[in-house]
This record gives C-alpha cells, sequence and structure tokens, in this order.
C-alpha cells in the first residue's frame, strides 16, 4: 500500500467529493488522515492502488501527491525552515522537492520529497501534520 495526498482549498464537502470519487472508482481506502491550516487542507489515504487512486483524483482536478511525501508544520518564524533542513541534513536525508503548502501567519505547513521517508518522519516525528495539534 501507498500514501496518497491530496492538498486543496479547504470547503465544506471536500471530503465527501474525494471519497465518493475514490468510491465510484473501487479504490478502497485502508486509512485517512485530515488536516486543515491557513485555508488548504491536506487529505491522506492509504490506499492498495496508487496509482489508480492517483489518475482518478487528477482527472477530477484535484493536486496530488503520492509517496515520498512528507508534510510538516513549522512555526512561521526566521530560521524555523532551516532547523527542520539541518535536521534532515544531520541525518542525512536529502531534500529532492519542498513546497509551502499553507501558512496562517502562526504556522506553515509545507511538503517536503525526500529520498529516505521512513528515516525522516522519524527525525521530524514532532513537527509531522497527522501528530500536530490543528484547530478545524
Amino acid at each position: 500500500m501507498k500514501d496518497v495526498t491530496v492538498i486543496a482549498p479547504d470547503k465544506v464537502g471536500l471530503l465527501a467529493d474525494i471519497s465518493y470519487i475514490l468510491g465510484k472508482a473501487r479504490v478502497n481506502i485502508e486509512s485517512i488522515a485530515v488536516t486543515s491550516l491557513g485555508g488548504k487542507s491536506i487529505i491522506t489515504v492509504l490506499v492498495k492502488n496508487s496509482q489508480k487512486a492517483m489518475d482518478v483524483l487528477k482527472r477530477n482536478g484535484f493536486t496530488v501527491s503520492s509517496g515520498n511525501v512528507i508534510f510538516v508544520k513549522i512555526a512561521d518564524e526566521p530560521g524555523k525552515l532551516s532547523e527542520v533542513a539541518k535536521m534532515l541534513a544531520d541525518n542525512k536525508v536529502d531534500v529532492k522537492n519542498l513546497n509551502l503548502v499553507s501558512r496562517d501567519g502562526k504556522d506553515s505547513v509545507v511538503g517536503i520529497a525526500v529520498d529516505r521517508p521512513r528515516k525522516a518522519k522519524k527525525v521530524l516525528e514532532p513537527y509531522l501534520v497527522e501528530n500536530a495539534e490543528v484547530g478545524y
């Protein structure tokens, strides 16, 4: 199984839309995590057929990533991204791509594509979006 993550503007009915689309395509959701911050929703599903899930979601206009992208929540302050980057570098985790997903003036959510996602998740455990206390 592999995770598939959707990043979309936060709106009422988004989860219903995504679950309907996947259900209609006969993609069973094994696990799901939903976070909302700064006007964006990050919905991560664990599915057996990640390629099929990605294809059907993309066809329906969603921005989708899979596999080696982890999402972290950091304080929206100077130097905080540097701390996260240094933690990864010190643990020999190579950053392939990084995107600011959302910010609300207090916190930022960053998507980081890495070469060693399990190691990165262990190193950045306190910052992981699924572990963060996020207001809804």
